[in-house]
């Protein structure tokens, strides 16, 4: 194997699992892992269409700007926003699988690419894929890439299975403290959490920082917040599909338990429900998704605009 920069490598194996047998497997980390935002940042200057003044006047311009949103008495949101958009499964993981053999790993990826680009579109929102292609990643890394850059929101998307194919609907869960709201909640947050295990990554290994945000999940005010956005984005989703539950249910999954980050995760569909199936997969219901995701995204933030941040997000 040949590396380019310095890694800290992890071996162990894992017992069989789902179709896999007895694995032994090489994680290889970067010591210094790449920094994202640099390309981002510059981005953000050509959406905010400053990119033909000085550099020295965008600042003053930007501030007279908020200024004067700030005067018209209504809450605004007057910063770049930063949201982190999670496609559920990936890689060795396909997630659930449909009827006609889709794969939830895909359906969830098209839809947050959807959603990025709309996200992108806005002038002071950016968003941040914890994967942009077929690839496994952690829960824990999902959960911790997001607070690396001090995200505003995380947003994990996945869709639905369930063991009779009339299950249909879409969902929206927040973390619940107790696990779960319901008996089906609790199933769905086992599935879910259980993907660690089908990937490959070895559990017993626990840095210092997952383990506090762990023991940090009693912060209600982020559950609180937690529940206003999937509030609103349940609301918009109501408009282009069937609710398999009128108001926003809590489980214990995973990539939800940042402490600071206000999060949810969509189940956008049943792929298991062969109509449900064949709508994730249409491009066109994917836009009309990811439309409804971010016009509940805004009405969040337009009654809860962010905090201001007190330092520029970093990776170290």
């Amino acid at each position: 194997m040949e590396l380019k920069n310095e890694v800290k490598p992890q071996v162990f194996v894992l017992p069989p699992v789902g179709e896999y047998g007895h694995r032994l497997v090489l994680d290889v980390y970067p010591l210094e892992p790449p920094d994202p935002l640099l390309q981002l940042l510059e981005k953000h200057e050509t959406l905010m269409g400053n990119t033909d003044l000085p550099v020295d006047k965008k600042p003053q311009q930007n501030a007279e700007v908020k200024t004067e949103r700030r005067r018209q008495g209504k809450p605004v949101v007057d910063r770049l926003v930063t949201i982190t958009l999670d496609p559920g499964h990936g890689g060795e993981d396909p997630g659930a699988v449909g009827r006609g053999g889709s794969y939830e790993k895909h359906v969830t990826l098209a839809v947050a690419k959807r959603l990025k680009a709309k996200i992108d579109a806005e002038p002071n929102m950016r968003a941040v894929l914890t994967r942009d292609t077929d690839f496994f990643v952690p829960l824990h890394m999902r959960v911790q890439k997001a607070r690396r850059i001090q995200s505003d929101l995380f947003v994990s998307i996945h869709a639905d299975a369930f063991t009779r194919p009339d299950a249909n609907g879409s969902s929206v869960f927040v973390l619940s403290e107790s696990g779960a709201s319901s008996s089906a909640a609790r199933y769905l947050a086992q599935k879910e959490n259980a993907a660690d295990l089908v990937g490959g990554v070895n559990i017993d290994v626990k840095d210092p920082m997952l383990a506090r945000t762990l023991l940090d999940l009693s912060q209600t005010a982020t559950i609180s917040d937690s529940l206003k956005l999937g509030k609103a984005v349940l609301g918009e989703i109501g408009g282009i599909n069937r609710l398999h539950k009128a108001s926003v249910e809590q489980a214990g999954f995973a990539v939800l338990k940042a402490p600071d980050i206000p999060s949810i995760l969509i189940e956008t569909a049943f792929i298991s429900n062969p109509e449900e199936e064949r709508r994730l997969n249409d491009e066109a219901y994917q836009d009309k998704m990811a439309e409804a995701i971010i016009s509940g995204i805004r009405k969040y933030f337009a009654r809860n605009p962010p905090l201001a941040k007190s330092t520029l997000a970093r990776l170290d």
